[in-house]
């Protein structure tokens, strides 16, 4: 079982930046690829962004591409988002995903482990 612990979300203002962390413990077997997806209420929750710790480039939704850069750091078991040039309709839950597949998808069913989420806001 895979635990899965995010942090850094805020209230920013609009064309702030803000780094997203998530922590992981449990198999590695079980995190060979890793996600963010982010969560609107009322809305379903979408894919941001994958990482796998191949090397293999990342992979973006088309959204935040560009802005977002997603990253992680297997010595550490931590997952990270960088998020620049935030805006407005950024504002979510951001979840933590984790695959025993070297290659997640973009779907939520891809994924077998899931952190509680971390909120952020971008307002004035």
């Amino acid at each position: 079982q895979v635990q899965l612990v995010e942090s850094g979300g805020g209230l920013v203002l609009p064309g702030s930046s803000l780094r997203l962390e998530c922590t992981a413990s449990g198999p590695a077997s079980n995190r060979r690829s890793m996600a963010w997806f982010r969560q609107i209420p009322g809305k379903e929750r979408e894919f941001v962004a994958l990482f796998n710790f191949l090397g293999d480039n990342p992979y973006y939704s088309e959204s935040i591409k560009g802005r977002f850069f997603i990253s992680g750091d297997n010595a550490k078991n931590t997952l990270y988002l960088q998020m620049n040039n935030l805006k407005p309709e950024d504002t979510a839950v951001y979840y933590c995903a984790a695959s025993a597949r070297f290659y997640g998808g973009s779907r939520n069913n891809d994924y077998d482990s899931w952190g509680q989420g971390t909120q952020v806001t971008v307002s004035s």
